[in-house]
């Protein structure tokens, strides 16, 4: 059994000041909504092995605020910076996640870009929870994840509609403690 995770970057600013887009940092609602999903994941221990992030600045800050949440619980995970997950489609998400099969993590965390993680999550989730299903039907929006189980023993045998969509979460479906705004 192999878990991937796939979590969208949280929310940015619109314009970078350097004009890029690769460059586009969090705004204060991507630090919040960054650290909820960071609190959560750990609370339910979705620790990962293996955690490939995008070289986007907004990916790279998304990590920097789930990372040390998850420490507690990936004692011994490996992190890369891969700039090929900037804006990679559903098929280059594919090939990256087949790349893992030379570390052979037991679970996966890419941090990444829509319309690609968004479109790689409906095409890898073959059966699930329909409600949870339809749910990731509409959106990936940020600061989203997904988990999706397969039953296989190597990465390389990952493939569309061979998953089972194990979560999806985002910072509005997670209850408000007493204390949020």
């Amino acid at each position: 059994m192999r878990r991937l995770m796939l979590l969208r970057h949280a929310k940015t600013e619109s314009d970078a000041p350097s004009g890029e887009d690769i460059d586009r940092r969090l705004d204060q609602r991507g630090h919040a909504d960054a650290a909820e999903m960071g609190n959560w994941m750990a609370e339910h221990n979705h620790a990962a092995d293996l955690v490939l992030v995008s070289t986007a600045v907004r990916a790279r800050q998304t990590w920097d605020i789930v990372g040390p949440l998850l420490a507690p619980i990936m004692r011994h995970a490996s992190v890369a910076y891969r700039p090929e997950l900037y804006i990679a489609d559903p098929t280059d998400l594919l090939r990256i996640i087949h790349g893992a099969a030379a570390h052979d993590p037991r679970s996966l965390l890419l941090i990444g870009h829509n319309p690609g993680l968004h479109e790689l999550a409906l095409g890898l989730s073959g059966h699930g929870n329909a409600a949870t299903r339809r749910a990731l039907g509409g959106n990936l929006p940020t600061s989203g994840l997904v988990g999706i189980d397969f039953d296989i023993n190597d990465w390389r045998d990952v493939s569309f509609q061979r998953g089972r969509l194990a979560f999806f979460v985002t910072p509005k479906l997670l209850p408000k403690s007493p204390h949020s705004t």
